[in-house]
């Protein structure tokens, strides 16, 4: 894991507010549309008519693509009831609220020499971060903490987790947590 020149977090870790490490968290999704629409229809760039038309059937049949492909999906689609793309409007808009559901029923694949279960981790994080403004303030900074870990393979015990949920829950900086987690997972704090 390397420090995000930006933010001084780890990179990854501080999205949102970090425009650097945000753009990495996109980029997570964006490179799996890229590649979904490369290996479907041979180029990795649509005109975006044509791309919003393969998102709208995307939507339709999440449990038939990867998380990054319907997570791409959904930010080219157009929420009706609040305007943002869907799934990424206020919690309580029924639209938003429905399709952010239903991204969960999407295919999760774990990556070669990874734990069972670091894919679902890393869908959760990234999901959590990319709509901050829906998640709670502690989940935000716990999944802020944990997906850069998560990227280089890590998939922390339920012990590891509750002792991190419990230090957030007691007021815990970044910092704080970042020791915390450097000593579970053998990663440099600095």
């Amino acid at each position: 894991m390397r420090r995000c020149a930006g933010c001084g977090c780890w990179e990854y870790g501080g999205a949102p507010g970090c425009d650097r490490c945000a753009a990495l968290v996109d980029r997570i999704v964006e490179d799996g549309w890229r590649v979904f629409l490369r290996d479907r229809f041979g180029v990795a760039e649509l005109p975006a008519e044509e791309e919003s038309a393969i998102a709208e059937m995307v939507a339709d049949e999440p449990d038939r693509h990867d998380w990054r492909v319907v997570d791409g999906a959904l930010d080219r689609l157009t929420c009706s009831g609040c305007g943002a793309p869907l799934g990424g409007g206020p919690r309580g808009c029924p639209p938003c609220d429905l399709a952010d559901g239903f991204r969960y029923s999407a295919i999760e694949t774990d990556r070669p020499n990874v734990p069972p279960g670091n894919e679902h981790a890393i869908r959760v994080g990234v999901s959590v971060i990319r709509a901050g403004h829906r998640q709670s303030p502690r989940a935000l900074l716990g999944w802020r903490l944990g997906l850069p870990a998560l990227l280089d393979g890590f998939l922390p015990s339920t012990a590891e987790a509750q002792a991190l949920r419990a230090r957030i829950n007691t007021g815990a900086t970044y910092d704080d947590l970042a020791r915390l987690y450097a000593d579970f997972t053998n990663f440099p704090n600095r």
